[in-house]
């Protein structure tokens, strides 16, 4: 069974930082594709930042150059360092696993996902 694990969020001011970690058990393949999500309150889930199997990464533009993805394969586990944070930031955000990868990474159509982290940026 698949398992996906986020911790990491919490309440921070403007120009904070904070590191997401997603810790994924089960998975039996050696290839794969990831994604970092949020959502805000009355908001739709957004992609933030994808990674692959060979190290490719991509990020949405509102994070680029504040956010990076990065994947520890040896722990199964998936970062998302998160710089510079802005109240709009907020959301809660999830990591899911085994879903489309290259330019599509940012369609919410994975097969797993975790419950969620909280990230608060307050002004």
């Amino acid at each position: 069974q698949v398992q996906l694990q986020e911790s990491g969020g919490g309440s921070v001011q403007s120009g904070g930082s904070l590191r997401l970690s997603c810790a994924v058990s089960g998975y039996g393949h050696r290839g794969y594709c990831v994604g970092w999500f949020r959502q805000a309150p009355g908001k739709d889930r957004e992609g933030v930042a994808g990674i692959d199997s060979y190290g490719t990464t991509d990020y949405a533009e509102s994070v680029k150059g504040r956010f990076t993805i990065s994947a520890d394969n040896a722990k199964n586990t998936f970062i998302l360092q998160v710089n510079s944070l802005k109240p709009e930031d907020t959301a809660m955000y999830y990591c899911a696993a085994d879903g489309p990868c290259g330019t599509r990474w940012y369609i919410a159509e994975y097969n797993y996902w975790g419950q969620g982290t909280q990230v608060t940026v307050s002004s």
